[in-house]
């Protein structure tokens, strides 16, 4: 199976969108750090999925979906940041936070599932 077919490798990037989309309206002041930060660990996210399933070793896939979910984790961080700050309003917030806990349960899934094969 290719990696665009995986189904948390297409959410991840639909969070990066939703997360380009968002960070568009932060002030010019963030553009190289909060806006940055958050695009970079956005795009990581789907990206060490990819990375992963590229390296073709069970072991190796594991190990990218767990920087993935650093990266996921990070994501939330600087979310809530941007919330503290009021870039974002609470029902932003609430919605992604939705969407970065059901990719946290998919990617986790995948870990274990992947586990259990070697």
């Amino acid at each position: 199976m290719r990696f665009e077919n995986l189904h948390i490798w297409q959410k991840g990037i639909d969070l990066v969108e939703d997360i380009y989309t968002i960070t568009s309206n932060f002030p010019n002041s963030e553009l190289y750090t909060l806006t940055s930060q958050l695009r970079r660990s956005a795009i990581s996210i789907p990206s060490n999925i990819a990375e992963g399933k590229g390296r073709g070793g069970i072991k190796e896939f594991v190990n990218f979906l767990h920087i993935s979910l650093g990266s996921l984790y990070e994501l939330k961080t600087q979310l809530f940041i941007a919330k503290r700050l009021t870039y974002i309003n609470s029902k932003c917030y609430d919605d992604l936070e939705s969407k970065i806990l059901e990719l946290d349960k998919m990617i986790n899934s995948l870990i274990r599932n992947r586990k259990n094969k070697y």
